[in-house]
């Protein structure tokens, strides 16, 4: 057993197919083949079972593929920091996040890293969701994601850096601008725009409706991220229970007010990486950076 052999096989594994996994390495089918089959006689038992539509792993496969990748991602890792150990203080960061998370949370950070590391450059990542991000987490290459904190993620160690109360967002002239704040009971009946379908921040606020006894808020619009529902929000569109992120009170908008609903428990949010003592010191530090700049409340 070769470390090309459970290379080949992770790879045969993610692609179920055999031919792509050939393509992707520039050999052949056959070459593909005599890796994974190679790991069989060694293991005793088939790995792979083709299908009509190409292959899958058997029981003992997934087994197999689940400690395999684990283990290539931690190895890829650590070639990565030696690397960058070799380069001294230069090196790359790649971050994973979503599409308002610079704005809100990094963009001060970033620039002060730049200024105190002026030879590391950042990379980041867009994802859709913080699920997405859990998911690109296990992909070599990549050193940290900023995700809206939850359940457990198995090979995952996730870090709180900031909780962020929920806030009502409407317009100014809104019968319920003028409070200083809203109660839960406030709510309920009301159209609210929904926040990303499957996002760990709907999951969470749509379970403390359930826990608060408030009906299932109910909207013909929904939106793809926190800023867009604040826009409609400002535009009349609707009302909608966001976040009290940084960058909502950054910008004077007398359109807008955001009254908050501290009934409702905090979101937490942060930082996931896969082992936090295997990190480059450039990784490490502008995780600290971000964590200074959105001191935990």
């Amino acid at each position: 057993m070769t470390l090309d052999d459970l290379r080949v096989f992770v790879a045969v594994c993610r692609a179920g197919s055999l031919s792509a996994v050939a393509r992707e390495l520039g050999c052949t089918q056959s070459a593909v083949s005599q890796h994974v089959r190679r790991l069989e006689r060694e293991v005793g038992v088939g790995l792979v079972e083709r299908q009509s539509r190409g292959v899958v792993p058997t029981r003992a496969g997934r087994v197999l593929h689940q400690a395999a990748a684990e283990g290539m991602s931690g190895l890829d890792l650590a070639l990565r920091r030696l690397a960058e150990i070799a380069q001294g203080d230069g090196g790359v960061v790649r971050i994973a996040t979503g599409s308002v998370t610079v704005r809100h949370f990094m963009a001060a950070a970033v620039a002060e890293f730049r200024r105190q590391h002026p030879r590391v450059s950042l990379e980041f990542q867009t994802e859709s969701s913080s699920r997405s991000c859990f998911d690109a987490l296990r992909e070599p290459g990549l050193d940290l994601a900023w995700v809206t904190l939850g359940a457990p993620v198995r090979g995952v160690e996730q870090r709180p850096v900031a909780h962020l109360s929920w806030v009502l967002a409407m317009p100014a002239d809104d019968e319920l601008a003028g409070r200083e704040r809203a109660e839960a009971a406030d709510l309920a009946g009301l159209r609210l725009i929904s926040l990303p379908e499957g996002s760990t921040s709907r999951t969470q606020l749509d379970a403390a409706y359930v826990e608060l006894g408030i009906p299932a808020a109910t909207s013909d619009t929904s939106v793809a991220d926190w800023d867009t529902a604040v826009l409609l929000a400002e535009l009349g569109v609707g009302r909608a229970v966001v976040p009290d992120l940084p960058g909502f009170r950054a910008h004077d908008r007398p359109g807008l007010r955001f009254v908050p609903v501290p009934e409702l428990p905090p979101l937490a949010v942060g930082w996931a990486v896969r082992r936090w003592d295997t990190l480059s010191p450039s990784a490490h530090a502008f995780a600290d950076m971000v964590s200074r700049h959105n001191a935990l409340s």
